[in-house]
């Protein structure tokens, strides 16, 4: 089983948004057995659309539109559907009264007939209930090829998907198996994991592929496998992570979307009744908006600091003028300086601080940008860490909080 994905809007491929469908509906195929073979992003042209239909036509077996079903006069997905159906709209009465009860509940403009509209469907379409909003998603089969069309609008495709497009799919098709997993690995590159596991990828079964994920100090390995029997898939897929375990150790810190290295940290923390307080530079606050992201965070974590400016450094965090006169912003003994009275302010049992330059321009301090300086206060000490992490600005900020989260995650692993 094979599928294809359209997403419609001008405003992706202007970059104005990020197409995040494709990746959640791809997810949730793959989760049945449908492998994605494509995924565009086209623009709100009749044309465009309908040579994007006809592309895909018997070259899989399930296409997924998602966009141009709205009110406006860019949304023409219907009418690109009559036209490459043979088709005509029709007025469905109970579509305009859930159109008309959602605009009584939730809307404070009246209904116009624009909205009124939006009840005007393909006569041979299979209607898809939208819950959450006005625009019906709708599906044709045409020969081989099942076309299903869904709004743009995320949270409600995101229902339409899980509550009615994957059970319909379920029943309708008998999909092969599929399966992944994805383990985290964080403190070494994806040249040294690959001379770790030459043997294993030369062992691994046909069916079964590992892939390497690198990502700003850490690497991410995913394998996926394919068959017809669940239950041999899965107990050969553990023996194949036990043996990643067992080659690389303890720079695996978990499994994607499961446990990630903040959750890990969490996990600890509360085990151990320990809390934890930052105070960030370069980072802005990212390594406080990472750690916040996992539910129950406030069992342990105490709050955060960002001092981006010297004289914030200066005035909240009491870091010493001398120490910054002497060793500017960018240094190990500002660091210390900073890791040190967090701790003391918010009471914690660690802390981390974060100070570079992230680039473009050096700022209040002459070191070299991508030179970065992470401390971690213990309970019992305090450790400083120096890094350069090169000159491109976004990456030493997201490889500042992953190493982070890394250097704290080791040190509580050797307390725990």
């Amino acid at each position: 089983m094979r599928a294809h994905i359209i997403t419609i809007g001008d405003e992706i491929l202007i970059g104005q948004i990020i197409d995040t469908n494709s990746a959640f509906i791809s997810k949730e195929l793959i989760k049945i057995g449908i492998e994605v073979s494509k995924i565009i992003s086209i623009g709100d042209s009749k044309k465009e659309i309908l040579s994007s239909l006809k592309n895909s036509h018997n070259k899989c077996d399930i296409v997924i539109i998602t966009g141009g079903l709205g009110p406006t006069n860019d949304d023409i997905t219907k009418e690109v559907f009559c036209d490459f159906f043979e088709d005509k709209l029709v007025h469905n009465s109970a579509i305009l009264r859930h159109i008309e009860k959602l605009f009584e509940k939730f809307v404070d403009n009246p209904i116009n007939d624009l909205n009124r509209a939006q009840a005007y469907l393909p006569s041979k379409a299979k209607l898809i209930p939208n819950l959450y909003g006005t625009a019906a998603g709708m599906s044709i089969k045409k020969n081989n090829t099942l076309f299903i069309s869904l709004p743009g609008v995320p949270f409600e495709m995101k229902s339409m998907i899980t509550e009615f497009i994957i059970p319909q799919l379920q029943t309708d098709y008998k999909c092969p198996v599929i399966i992944n997993k994805t383990l985290i690995t964080y403190g070494k590159g994806e040249s040294y994991i690959a001379k770790k596991l030459k043997k294993f990828e030369s062992d691994i079964p046909s069916n079964f592929k590992l892939a390497y994920l690198p990502n700003l100090g850490r690497v991410r390995l995913r394998i996926s496998a394919k068959g017809t029997n669940n239950i041999v898939l899965e107990k050969t897929m553990d023996k194949l992570v036990a043996q990643l375990y067992e080659i690389l150790g303890k720079i695996i810190i978990g499994y994607e979307t499961t446990n990630p290295i903040e959750s890990e940290i969490g996990k600890i923390l509360i085990k151990n009744k320990k809390t934890l307080s930052l105070v960030e530079s370069l980072t802005g606050g990212m390594l406080a908006s990472r750690l916040t992201s996992i539910p129950g965070a406030s069992k342990y974590f105490k709050g955060g600091i960002v001092a981006y400016n010297s004289s914030i450094k200066k005035t909240l965090v009491n870091v010493k003028n001398k120490t910054i006169d002497k060793y500017s912003v960018v240094s190990s003994n500002t660091a210390n300086e900073m890791v040190v009275n967090c701790k003391k302010i918010m009471n914690s049992d660690y802390a981390i601080s974060t100070t570079g330059n992230a680039g473009p321009s050096k700022g209040d301090s002459n070191q070299p940008i991508g030179k970065i300086f992470i401390s971690l206060a213990t309970p019992k000490q305090v450790k400083s860490f120096e890094f350069n992490f090169g000159k491109n600005r976004e990456k030493n900020i997201h490889k500042t909080v992953n190493k982070a989260l890394e250097l704290l995650f080791s040190e509580l692993l050797t307390r725990d």
